[in-house]
C-alpha cells in the first residue's frame, strides 16, 4: 500500500510538472496559464460583449460585432496586431463565431431562415502584401479560420485583395477616411467568375468596425461586380465622432 502511494505520489507530480510545462504567460497580464487567456482576462472580455439589441443588423451593409472596442478587448485587440500574438485570434474568433449562430438563430433581425435561403462565403477584409509581410499574418484572417472552423462557413481569404497600401485610418475625419479608402480593393479575377456562377452570398469579416469606411469600400467592390454582401461580422465595434476620430482609436491599417 506504502509503495502505491508513493509511486501514485510521483506520478502526480510529474503530471502536475508537464502542466506547468505546458503553461506560458498570458498576453495581457502575464499570469500563467494553458490557454490562449488565463480566465481572469476571459472573464474581463466577456463583460463587453455587446447584446442582440445593441447590434446593427440592417441594409445597407448589416453589421454584427461581438464586443465594444474599450477597455481588455481594445488591449486584446491591440496585443494581437502590434505584439505578435497571432494566437490570440483563436479564442476571439470563435467567441464571434458562437454569438453569430446564436444571433443568427434567435434575432427576428435575421431569422434562422435566411441563412438556409442564401449559400455563405466568408471573406476576410485584406491587408496589403507590404503590410501583411511586415506583420507576418493578416489578423483579419486568422479571425476567419476560427469563425469558419465553428460555423462550418467556407472561406476564402482570396476574393478580395488590396492593391494600395493606405494610410493609416486614425486620426482622420470620417469623409478623409472614405476618401482615404477609395479604390483600395481589387477583386481577384481568377475567383470572381466562379462566385458569379454560384449562389453565393460574401460575409465580410474584420477584426474592428469603426467609421465603417473599410467594409463600405470592400462591400461596393464586390457589388460592382454583382456580387451579394451579405454584411460584416466583427470582433469589435467602436463608437466615433461626427467629423473626427480620436487619435486613439485604432483602425484596419
Amino acid at each position: 500500500m506504502k509503495g502505491w502511494m508513493q509511486r501514485f505520489s510521483r506520478v502526480a507530480g510529474l503530471s502536475r510538472l508537464a502542466n506547468l510545462c505546458l503553461e506560458s504567460a498570458c498576453p495581457l497580464c502575464q499570469r500563467s496559464t494553458a490557454q490562449a487567456l488565463c480566465l481572469d482576462c476571459q472573464r474581463q472580455l466577456q463583460h463587453l460583449r455587446l447584446s442582440p439589441s445593441q447590434q446593427t443588423w440592417r441594409s445597407p451593409l448589416p453589421i454584427f460585432a461581438w464586443g465594444s472596442y474599450s477597455g481588455s478587448l481594445k488591449r486584446a485587440l491591440t496585443t494581437l496586431k502590434y505584439e505578435n500574438q497571432p494566437q490570440l485570434a483563436r479564442p476571439l474568433g470563435d467567441w464571434l463565431a458562437q454569438s453569430w449562430l446564436q444571433f443568427a438563430q434567435t434575432s427576428e433581425k435575421m431569422p434562422e431562415k435566411s441563412l438556409l435561403e442564401k449559400s455563405l462565403i466568408v471573406v476576410p477584409i485584406p491587408m496589403h502584401l507590404a503590410k501583411q509581410q511586415q506583420r507576418g499574418f493578416n489578423q483579419a484572417e486568422l479571425l476567419a479560420e476560427a469563425f469558419c472552423q465553428r460555423t462550418r462557413l467556407p472561406l476564402n481569404p482570396h476574393v478580395l485583395m488590396r492593391n494600395r497600401s493606405t494610410e493609416a485610418q486614425f486620426g482622420l475625419s470620417i469623409a478623409a477616411r472614405e476618401q482615404n479608402l477609395a479604390d483600395a480593393f481589387t477583386l481577384n479575377e481568377t475567383v470572381v467568375h466562379s462566385l458569379k456562377r454560384s449562389p453565393h452570398a460574401v460575409l465580410l469579416l474584420d477584426d474592428i468596425y469603426t467609421s465603417g469606411a473599410t467594409a463600405r469600400s470592400a462591400a461596393q467592390t464586390l457589388r460592382q461586380q454583382n456580387i451579394a454582401v451579405y454584411g460584416i461580422v466583427t470582433v469589435a465595434k467602436t463608437t466615433i465622432a461626427k467629423t473626427t476620430i480620436a487619435k486613439t482609436t485604432a483602425a484596419k491599417t
